[in-house]
């Protein structure tokens, strides 16, 4: 009977999201090279080596932004959301995509990882963090218009989610 009650405990904290991973990011901050060596092993490593991404441009697209009424709910892709950190939502771009989203008004930019799915508005093409739109300076207006490049990292095996 004990047993069931601890259990119980757990799913409910789980299910109102009282469990909190401190320390854990769903955003990296370093990039992880994956290292092959010579007997097939493969082993993570912190790079310090740069490398130059190569950005794709895909167009100029509608963005509006979400964040208090979704904050510690769960992503499209499990994560759990933290309006705090640079992710975004999309409609079917493959999680774990990276864009470098820039404001055309005022030329801020801002790097954002595809960790959601949205926005479910019609006439807008993105939703970005709160943070995301804090750092391109589009909280008072809402919804503005984005230049938008997808990331691609040479030689490095990115992890994505599907």
């Amino acid at each position: 009977m004990k047993g069931f009650i601890k259990i119980l405990i757990i799913i409910v904290l789980f299910a109102a999201g009282g469990f909190k991973f401190s320390g854990l990011s769903t955003t990296p901050d370093f990039v992880t090279r994956i290292i092959i060596e010579n007997n097939g092993l493969i082993s993570n490593t912190k790079s310090d080596i740069s490398v130059e991404p190569n950005y794709f441009k895909l167009g100029i697209w509608t963005a509006s932004w979400y964040g208090p009424k979704f904050h510690g709910r769960l992503t499209a892709n499990g994560e759990i959301y933290d309006q705090m950190s640079f992710t975004a939502a999309h409609k079917s771009m493959k999680f774990g995509t990276y864009l470098r989203v820039t404001n055309l008004k005022n030329g801020k930019e801002v790097i954002v990882r595809i960790n959601d799915r949205g926005p479910y508005i019609e006439g807008r093409s993105i939703d970005l963090s709160k943070a995301s739109a804090l750092a391109l300076g589009m909280i008072p207006r809402g919804v503005i218009k984005v230049k938008i490049e997808e990331i691609h990292f040479n030689e490095i095996n990115s992890p994505v989610m599907f």
